[in-house]
């Protein structure tokens, strides 16, 4: 059965060795131990070095010698599918093996008295004698905690913030001789009428085109009377005296 420093590991051994890495249960961070070479390995490369310089003296020296080199040839090649296999005696050298990193490891290693995590010492308190999960480091929590707060400081101060100050409204000018809209020129987009502002003749406020008093002196100006120096009570322009029209605007004077 795995003890808990051992169940966050993973294997790397092959069939020349063995070699294993050990990950901490915070960070993932991981240590990997030495490699030890298997012995059953480099006995089977001393068994196929024999082979192949039994084979290559054969070919030299005649039939009977280089049958005994394909004898030992084969006989390294029976051994090599057992290796291959995973002989017992390489899943023992494997068990030594993985007791000896096991303990390498543990050196690099601290387990948490709250929680029983097996960390690295990137994750350990050293001061509070627990993992970062159980006791973080106080700089680095109140930093934390500053950035957050910072965040929701900037998120709330954007949600409140006024970005844009016009007014969101559709103006429609109606023509006050014809009454449709008369759209944005000085005339009336259907019976061609003026849109400009009606100047009072006895103050010279302007006014909208349908409005009956000054808005300003409260003069009637349906009935006044244009002034005899031809100026036009809806521009405001000065005309040559006996002008029917205004010159700038159309108006009738």
């Amino acid at each position: 059965m795995l003890t808990s420093f051992t169940r966050n590991y993973h294997d790397n051994s092959t069939e020349a060795g063995f070699q294993f890495t050990f990950y901490c249960d915070i960070c993932n961070d991981g240590y990997k131990s030495s490699f030890i070479e298997s012995e059953t390995y480099k006995k089977g490369k001393l068994f196929r070095g024999i082979g192949d310089g039994a084979s290559a003296l054969g070919s030299l020296l005649g039939g009977r010698l280089s049958s005994l080199g394909y004898g030992a040839d084969r006989a390294t090649d029976i051994l090599s599918e057992r290796f291959e296999g995973r002989s017992p005696e390489w899943q023992k050298e494997h068990e030594q093996a993985f007791e000896r990193a096991k303990n390498e490891a543990m050196r690099h290693f601290h387990r948490c008295p709250s929680c029983n995590k097996y960390v690295c010492d990137h994750c350990w308190n050293e001061e509070e004698g627990l993992c970062t999960d159980c006791a973080p480091r106080q700089e680095i929590y109140v930093a934390r905690a500053r950035a957050e707060a910072m965040r929701r400081n900037i998120d709330e101060a954007g949600a409140s913030a006024t970005v844009w100050q016009g007014k969101i409204e559709s103006k429609t000018t109606i023509c006050p001789n014809c009454g449709k809209p008369a759209g944005a020129g000085k005339f009336c987009n259907n019976c061609g009428a003026s849109m400009a502002l009606k100047i009072c003749p006895a103050c010279g406020a302007q006014n909208a085109q349908n409005s009956r008093f000054c808005n300003n002196c409260g003069t009637n100006l349906a009935q006044a009377a244009a002034p005899p120096t031809g100026i036009c009570n809806a521009c405001g322009t000065k005309n040559q005296p006996g002008t029917k029209f205004c010159g700038n605007c159309g108006n009738k004077l």
